[in-house]
């Protein structure tokens, strides 16, 4: 699956016909949207995950950003939802259904994946991680680690015969910032960008350097650990809002897409609908 990820405010011209599918990842922080077809994603952009929002109010603002990119919503054809913020499920569905007029499919029990889950609970699962786990294996195969870095920081691990066998969960590099600046008096909220050197010579680099260096330290650490258990070499993916900001200073050569679970959604759409 290859896309066209150019992104234009003037990507639709009045009058042309192209049928497409709303693609929406609603995550502890932030929802991430994006309209896709098989061979282009249209645009991707960002609404807050407020759960004090309606679903008029979510409506409101999809149609804005559809808007935005001159997108009528007529040339939508269906709608995907992957959801890990349980109260706001219903909410952002039921928006979906008044824009497009039909309810979209959400990524949960009941929903055909192909992926096979060697999981204590399957059902504890995150959507996220199931539908980054199925682009992942469809675009670049198996034995694969994927890494996604948004509120938390998830690996996800599939061995060499497909299998979705676990992985780990650690605090996201804005949960460590904020930790720290909250709970230490002398400390504070510094930008999110990698000192010129490892050892700090003023308290802005030392966070910077355990933050971004820090997190790139431990997850080239957790894949020598993953890849040592597993007993065999992996490709790794790193994918979330966060991914190119700590990626780059990792060791381990690691592929950043991120759009990585929009391409999910459409797999998921296609095989479902």
């Amino acid at each position: 699956m290859e896309y066209n990820l150019s992104i234009s405010h003037d990507i639709i011209k009045k009058g042309t016909l192209i049928i497409m599918i709303l693609a929406i990842d609603m995550g502890n922080t932030s929802a991430v949207l994006g309209c896709i077809d098989d061979e282009r994603i249209y645009f991707t952009e960002e609404l807050s995950s407020d759960r004090s929002k309606s679903a008029l109010e979510y409506a409101m603002a999809i149609k804005t950003v559809l808007e935005l990119y001159n997108i009528d919503s007529a040339n939508i054809s269906g709608a995907i939802i992957s959801c890990v913020v349980p109260s706001l499920l219903q909410v952002i569905s039921r928006a979906v259904t008044k824009i497009i007029g039909q309810t979209p499919l959400i990524v949960g029990p009941g929903l055909k994946t192909g992926l096979n889950l060697k999981m204590d609970n399957a059902r504890e699962m995150g959507s996220d991680l199931i539908v980054d786990s199925v682009a992942g294996i469809n675009i670049y195969g198996a034995p694969l680690i994927i890494i996604d870095m948004g509120t938390a920081t998830t690996i996800s691990v599939i061995d060499n015969e497909r299998n979705y066998i676990g992985g780990a969960i650690t605090p996201g590099v804005n949960i460590a910032m904020n930790a720290l600046s909250s709970s230490a008096a002398q400390l504070f909220n510094v930008g999110l960008q990698a000192p010129s050197r490892v050892i700090g010579k003023n308290t802005v680099e030392c966070m910077q350097s355990g933050i971004i260096l820090g997190n790139a330290s431990c997850i080239d650490g957790m894949i020598d650990r993953i890849e040592d258990e597993l007993g065999y070499k992996t490709t790794i993916v790193a994918t979330g809002g966060l991914s190119s900001v700590v990626i780059p200073h990792c060791r381990h050569d690691i592929i950043i897409e991120k759009n990585l679970l929009l391409m999910g959604l459409k797999l998921l759409y296609d095989k479902n609908a």
